[in-house]
Order: structure tokens, then C-alpha cells, then sequence
């Protein structure tokens, strides 16, 4: 019964209708997307922060053989957080964008209806097939498979959301228009660092763990290590490059903005919160 009431089918959903009643007492002059797009980001900083410490506790308990040590979180977490969150993401990113087109006063919006899911999926399909894409395809996968290392490597993976906090302070940073203060610039380093560490470099890590446990230098793990193994990382690693060019040149725009004697507050504010959504 405490593990029902704890999985994230009853922790997410109920954290973000929390916020979004305790937001609108605090800040008394945002709209309804603005509550819903913060109350989404704060819960997916929760999830990531979770996600991270998981992913910690494993990989302490699994490097001394990073081939046969198991922990049971690496397991559980998938199901009491992982697939419950991504569900529920879902729905909350439907929601936000729902309302932000809702106060803008399109026609199409007065209302839900199968037109604005429609209008959502084809606005966010990259992201709507991410999420989809991990619920009926990876985390099936990393639940049945028994290859060697695979609880180490799936706790790996669980750190890649070391970023996401960072990344969803930086978008606050520019919804409250802080975008010119010091704490931006500094958090916009730290996103930079921990997204290349925690998403591109935490490959070849892995690739270096697995080599050094059989005695193989690095280049030669991957003619080790099975097609599909592989095929699996080099899918998950592609879309992790493509977003740190992205956050790289955002922050190289920004920076340009920033010595610019005729920036402005506006576009830097749009320029940080149009980033795209980083899971």
C-alpha cells in the first residue's frame, strides 16, 4: 500500500496541482500559463532531482563490478517514477500549451478539444515521440533485458537528468526577468557544463567502465559490445548533441545581447524562455 501511494502515478500529479494553487497566492499577477508552465518545470526539477539521486545510489553500490552488481532501484525506479513521470508529462505539456495560446485569445483555444491536442502534438511532435518513444520502447527494453552492466548503464543514464534543474532555473530566470543578473550567467555556465558531462560525455564513461573491467582499450568496446547496445546509445546520444548545440548557441546569442549596447530585456527574456524543453 506505501509503495502505491508513493509511485509517481499519485506524487507527480498531485505536486503539480499543488503548485498550481499555491502559485497564483504568491505571484498574484501571473496568468494561468504562466502558473501552468512553472508548476510543469518545478515538478520535472523534482522528477530530475530524483531521477539523479537514484541514479547515484546505484552506481556507488555497482562499481565494484560493474558487470554482475545489481541494485534493486535501478529496477523500481522505472516503475514507481519513470514510467508514472513520463505519462504525466505528457499531460502537463498539453496543458501548457493549451493556455498559453488560450490567453492569447486564439479561436481554437476557447476550449479543449480534439483540434488543440492535435494542434499540440503537431507543435511539440518531437517531444511527444521522445515521451513516447521511452514509454512503449527503452523502458520496456531496459526492464526485460539482462545484458551485462545494464543496471550500472541504466543508472548512468539516470544522472543525464543532472541538467534539468539548471536548465529549468534558467527558463524561470527569464519568466521573472532576471535575465541580466548575475545569477543567469552563472547558471547558464553550470547548464553547459553538467549537460556535456551528464549527457555526451557520460558515454564514452560508460564505454571506458565496461573496457577497463575486461582489460580492452576504449576504442575497442564497442566491437564488444552487442549491434544493438550500440544502435541504443548512439539513438540516445544523437538528440543530446543536437541540444547542447542548441543551448550552446542560445548562450553565444545571448552573450552577443549582452555586450550589445542596444540589447534587449524582451528578447533576451523570449530568446531563454523559447528554448526547447530539455528531458
Amino acid at each position: 500500500m506505501l509503495q502505491v501511494l508513493a509511485c509517481g502515478a499519485v506524487v507527480f500529479p498531485g505536486l503539480f496541482f499543488a503548485f498550481r494553487k499555491i502559485l497564483p497566492c504568491v505571484f498574484k499577477h501571473w496568468s494561468d500559463a504562466d502558473v501552468v508552465l512553472v508548476s510543469e518545470r518545478l515538478v520535472s526539477s523534482i522528477h530530475a532531482a530524483m531521477a539523479t539521486t537514484a541514479g547515484a545510489v546505484v552506481v556507488s553500490s555497482c562499481c565494484g563490478n560493474v558487470i554482475n552488481d545489481r541494485h534493486w532501484l535501478a529496477t523500481y525506479f522505472v516503475i514507481w517514477y519513470g514510467v508514472p513521470y513520463m505519462t504525466y508529462d505528457i499531460f502537463a505539456m498539453y496543458l501548457s500549451h493549451y493556455y498559453r495560446f488560450h490567453i492569447k485569445g486564439h479561436e481554437d483555444y476557447k476550449q479543449h478539444s480534439l483540434r488543440t491536442i492535435n494542434s499540440f502534438v503537431r507543435k511539440e511532435f518531437l517531444l511527444v515521440l521522445h515521451h513516447i518513444a521511452l514509454l512503449t520502447i527503452l523502458l520496456p527494453v531496459t526492464l526485460v533485458r539482462r545484458a551485462d552492466g545494464e543496471k550500472l548503464g541504466r543508472a548512468c543514464l539516470y544522472q543525464q537528468r543532472v541538467s534539468l534543474p539548471l536548465v529549468q532555473i534558467e527558463r524561470l530566470i527569464g519568466h521573472l526577468s532576471l535575465q541580466d543578473s548575475w545569477l543567469h550567467k552563472l547558471n547558464g555556465g553550470m547548464v553547459l557544463f553538467t549537460f556535456f558531462m551528464c549527457r555526451i560525455a557520460l558515454f564514452p564513461f560508460m564505454y571506458w567502465m565496461y573496457g577497463r573491467h575486461y582489460g580492452i582499450p576504449l576504442y575497442s568496446v564497442p566491437f564488444h559490445l552487442p549491434l544493438s547496445a550500440n544502435l541504443g546509445n548512439s539513438c540516445i546520444l544523437a538528440p543530446q548533441v543536437y541540444w547542447f548545440v542548441l543551448l550552446c548557441r542560445k548562450g553565444y546569442r545571448l552573450y552577443q545581447r549582452s555586450r550589445s549596447p542596444a540589447s534587449s530585456p524582451t528578447a533576451d527574456t523570449a530568446a531563454v524562455t523559447d528554448s526547447s524543453k530539455d528531458d
